[in-house]
């Protein structure tokens, strides 16, 4: 047996010892070795292999199944120009905590020093944005090497899985030729490559969540703020404690008496605000979307409490009070008259809401998000683009506790969503779809290549198709002042025919013109579909704005 396949076999099998159960590799001559080894293990049950042509895409892919699984997801590329495509996905791992390990194929030395092909330098390609990095030895025909290459992959899960936090983890993975096994090869090498008996991975490592630390709150007037994770446990601490609880997702998730769906467009009242502002906020993960939920956090006199958040504790004041990985008992009992007033404030702009949007022509995005959730069957998984998905489900949306909702809000990019969906939709055990505007769509659309090897989801991909970049209508550059400039360098109409896009990638596409045809295409069906709504952007910012004279006015007359 040569070296690179030696240790290319033992990477992988320790690899499923440390229950990495997804892999997905992009195709490469320097990756070679770990590519047979995985397709071996593949082949024998051992694990799931997702093949991609893409690298960008890969990763994100990778990304989508370990954001759903809480599992860390193995993602390999040859060398140079592929392994600074991961790039996207490692930061968004990163800031979003999501356990990725990264193997990059790499030149051996004396190559590199040679002017080699495809030679980038790629020690530490992606600086701060990972938990662990190490290049390992290049393999060698001599004992004492087993131990070693899986000592590594241990640390790797290790530092990927999170003593503190979960995130992408790099092993940059050396090879000389030769680059795939010997004709002859009839599996010896110079000591036993048995890995730990009965499947032990070589290193037991300790979990890391079974002693969390608490944050206690002590407040009577207090608000819980959910952005993408524990939305269901912050709903059911909420409602145990009588805490109104909103959400960056709106009512998504949210659950119980406590939940308030319209929690981004109370905040956004000023009145409301002035007279509802909470003692104590307790903030779960980070929000990202919002400016009125970053306002409250910027209010000196309110106390933050965090939990579970990443490195950069979203608290502009400063005014962080605890921080931890779960909530405690509170130390004072909620006050019912507070959860009151928030509720009967819910429900009337909640109300004025509704009355708004029915009576808005089809389509519009926020009427697309209103209709999307209220049409998606229980248990669904629905992943949200960035940009204006992200707004209009959150300001349009309707209590759903029975959705999952997925976001890549690490970096808030609009990179690999639609490889990200087709990932988190692969594993989630239940009707999956993903609301997208054109330009994420378009930036992602090679997402949608996969081979006739491969497994496509059951994935319903509503695309609200408003020619450009929707979102800086609602923003400063939007406003009339600014109209010389804006379509050329913000608005950036495409023309891009989406019908024919998709009938290259082969996959089934529908136009809904009209409300009745949207519903329909909205039913559960098997296989990976996009269904394209047209919108027109130059409504949005005068709908958003009789939105929020609607709301504010109901919200006072409580």
């Amino acid at each position: 047996m040569n070296p690179s396949t030696a240790q290319a076999r033992v990477i992988v099998d320790e690899l499923v010892r440390n229950t990495v159960s997804h892999v997905v590799l992009c195709p490469g001559s320097r990756n070679a070795p770990l590519s047979i080894a995985l397709y071996d293990a593949a082949a024998a049950g051992k694990l799931q292999l997702h093949v991609r042509i893409d690298e960008r895409g890969a990763g994100f892919l990778a990304l989508g199944i370990a954001a759903r699984t809480g599992r860390p997801v193995a993602v390999l590329c040859t060398s140079g120009t592929a392994a600074a495509n991961f790039h996207p996905a490692v930061l968004e791992a990163d800031r979003a905590g999501v356990p990725l390990i990264v193997l990059t194929a790499d030149r051996p030395p004396e190559l590199r020093a040679a002017g080699a092909s495809q030679v980038i330098d790629q020690h530490r390609l992606f600086g701060n944005a990972i938990r662990y990095f190490d290049e390992l030895a290049v393999a060698e025909r001599r004992a004492g090497q087993n131990s070693y290459w899986r000592s590594q992959i241990c640390r790797a899960w290790n530092a990927a899985y999170g003593e503190w936090r979960c995130g992408p983890v790099h092993l940059n993975i050396p090879f000389r030729e030769p680059l795939v096994p010997d004709l002859d090869d009839d599996g010896e090498w110079y000591e036993s490559l048995e890995g730990r008996p009965d499947g032990e991975r070589w290193t037991e490592l300790p979990d890391f969540g079974a002693l969390p630390s608490f944050v206690v709150p002590s407040a009577r007037h207090g608000l819980v703020i959910a952005c993408d994770t524990g939305v269901q446990a912050a709903s059911e601490w909420a409602e145990q404690h009588g805490w109104p609880v909103i959400s960056e997702t709106g009512g998504i998730g949210l659950s119980g008496g406590t939940a308030i769906s319209s929690g981004a467009w109370l905040l956004g009242v000023e009145d409301f605000i002035t007279r509802h502002k909470p003692e104590q906020v307790l903030c779960l993960g980070r929000p990202t979307v919002f400016r009125q939920i970053q306002k409250v956090l910027s209010d000196a006199s309110v106390e933050v409490l965090l939990v579970r958040p990443d490195s950069d504790w979203p608290a502009p004041a400063h005014n962080v009070r605890q921080v931890g990985q779960w909530f405690d008992e509170p130390t004072k009992p909620a006050d019912p008259e507070w959860l009151a007033s928030w509720r009967r404030a819910d429900a009337a702009a909640s109300a004025a809401v509704t009355s708004v949007l029915d009576a808005e022509p089809w389509p519009s995005g926020l009427r697309l998000a209103s209709e999307l959730v209220d049409a998606l069957p229980p248990d669904s998984l629905l992943v949200v683009g960035s940009s204006n998905p992200t707004r209009d489900v959150a300001l349009a949306g309707r209590l759903r506790p029975d959705v999952l909702v997925h976001r890549n809000r690490g970096v808030a990019g609009i990179d690999g969503t639609v490889s990200t969906a087709i990932g988190a939709a692969h594993v989630h055990r239940g009707p999956s779809y993903a609301l997208l505007g054109d330009l994420t769509f378009l930036h992602d659309a090679s997402g949608l290549l996969t081979g006739p090897a491969e497994q496509r989801p059951d994935l319903t991909i509503v695309v609200c198709n408003d020619d450009g970049g929707g979102i800086f209508s609602l923003l400063e550059q939007g406003a009339p002042e600014h109209s010389a400039s804006f379509e050329r360098v913000f608005g950036t109409p495409h023309g891009a025919d989406l019908g024919a896009l998709c009938a290259g990638y082969r996959v089934p596409h529908v136009v809904a013109e009209t409300l009745t045809e949207f519903q329909a295409a909205l039913r559960p069906a098997p296989g990976l579909r996009v269904v394209e709504v047209r919108v027109d952007r130059s409504r949005h910012r005068d709908l958003h704005a009789r939105l929020r004279a609607a709301v504010s006015a109901a919200v006072s007359a409580v």
